[in-house]
């Protein structure tokens, strides 16, 4: 039962000390491009930003999924991160396309992120809002039939209202 208990309590051990020495000691994600716009139109230009090259460190951006080719990221004092621009192409799909960066000078890490390609700038701006109705079977007051959703309300009330008399009566005594 000891050995048993020694060995859970050492593998347990290893875990938390396995975890604690792979988690950084900083703040921010340094191993992600940020791109800004997330989701841009063809034609626009997009900004991308990364802290995994080091305060002085530049990177090769490679946009070539959209069809907008390479660019260079260069050191800035924006929170010690490399930026660079490139402009998504009039031919460019709808859709969401990696974008990677490869530092150099030293630290050779490759970073990604992602870039969503709407066709329009309302879209662009708004991604996720909804559009449409919800297909439920219930209907709604302003569905495509308010005549009978109407009448679907008049048969609720008149079933509560019957159903109340009937438990007043009840009530009273006087039976069904």
């Amino acid at each position: 039962m000891r050995r048993t208990s020694r060995l859970l309590t050492g593998t347990a051990l290893a875990v938390v000390a396995g975890t604690t020495v792979a988690t950084p000691a900083f703040g921010g994600d340094t191993r992600s491009l940020e791109v800004f716009p997330s989701t841009a139109v063809p034609g626009a230009e997009v900004t991308v930003n990364t802290a995994a090259c080091g305060a002085d460190g530049s990177a090769a951006g490679d946009a070539t999924a959209v069809g907008g080719g390479t660019f260079m990221l260069a050191p800035s004092a924006h929170e010690q991160d490399a930026i660079g621009r490139f402009r998504v192409p009039p031919s460019a799909q709808p859709g969401t396309y990696e974008i990677v960066a490869k530092c150099s000078a030293g630290r050779h890490a490759t970073v990604t992120g992602d870039l969503v390609v709407a066709l329009t700038a309302a879209a662009a701006k708004d991604p996720t809002r909804p559009r449409g109705s919800v297909k439920t079977g219930v209907g709604g007051a302003l569905g495509p039939d308010p005549v009978k959703t109407a009448a679907g309300v008049t048969a609720l009330a008149i079933a509560a209202a019957g159903g109340t008399w009937l438990l007043h009566r009840r009530a009273r005594g006087d039976g069904i």
